[in-house]
């Protein structure tokens, strides 16, 4: 067999759906881990700096914050294994499926292995759903802040009653409701979307809010790929090729 047949065979035996898969979900998870993480502690000097006056005001945001950092860790290293265990189950399975190095054949244990990848990525799948959607709320608050300081700017050689524009951080949860003074209004709030803070936080949410969506993505991805696979290799075992583990 020349070279030119054996790269072909071991191309073959790539499973380029979980390996664009993979590509996606590590750049998904570092975007959303490394932006997310920075992201919270500019959340937490932002409202430091502007909206509370007391420590016991931000004190219980604080440490919220430095648990959601600590998941953060939590989650890179958990989602690195296991795309790297997806990896492996793709090239398992493509090689059985195109029966690629001799006698590797379907069996029993490898659709079982199969089946429970299925499961978890669907389970993972549905809770980064949930994820995507509440890594949506800060950018929505941001946003809301940036298009109140927008209508301000408009707003501030013609009308006197700009003070009336507030963004108050008690109503999103940020703050308890006896924090002082709690909210930002006109030039005040404008100043503070002026800020490097301001532009540095809502960019890393954004980006943070992107990475999510392509783990998702990513996600839906392997259950594609898994799930073909796996009926793929049901079909090799009930044609009685390789029934043993």
């Amino acid at each position: 067999m020349g070279c030119y047949d054996c790269c072909v065979r071991c191309l073959g035996g790539v499973p380029y759906t979980s390996l664009v898969a993979t590509l996606m979900c590590f750049s998904g998870i570092a975007l959303f881990c490394g932006c997310g993480h920075q992201a919270l502690a500019e959340t937490e000097r932002l409202i430091e700096t502007y909206f509370a006056r007391n420590l016991q005001d931000y004190i219980t945001m604080a440490y919220l914050i430095q648990y959601f950092q600590y998941i953060i860790y939590g989650l890179a290293s958990f989602f690195f294994l296991y795309c790297i265990l997806l990896l492996a189950e793709g090239f398992y399975t493509t090689s059985a499926v195109k029966q690629t190095f001799g006698e590797f054949r379907s069996t029993v244990c490898g659709r079982c292995l199969s089946t429970t990848f299925i499961v978890v990525t669907y389970v993972l799948a549905v809770i980064w759903l949930l994820v995507f959607a509440i890594s949506a709320l800060p950018v929505y608050f941001f946003y809301n802040m940036a298009t109140t300081c927008h209508t301000i700017d408009e707003l501030s050689e013609t009308a006197t009653s700009i003070n009336q524009l507030c963004i108050d951080a008690r109503q999103y949860g940020l703050l308890p409701w006896n924090a002082l003074p709690g909210k930002a209004c006109g030039m005040t709030l404008s100043t503070v979307c002026q800020t490097r803070e301001f532009f540095l936080t809502y960019d890393l949410y954004i980006a943070a809010f992107a990475g999510a969506g392509i783990t998702l993505l990513a996600l839906l991805t392997y259950m594609v790929s898994t799930t073909y696979n796996f009926a793929v290799l049901r079909y090799l075992g009930r044609k009685g090729i390789g029934t043993r583990c």
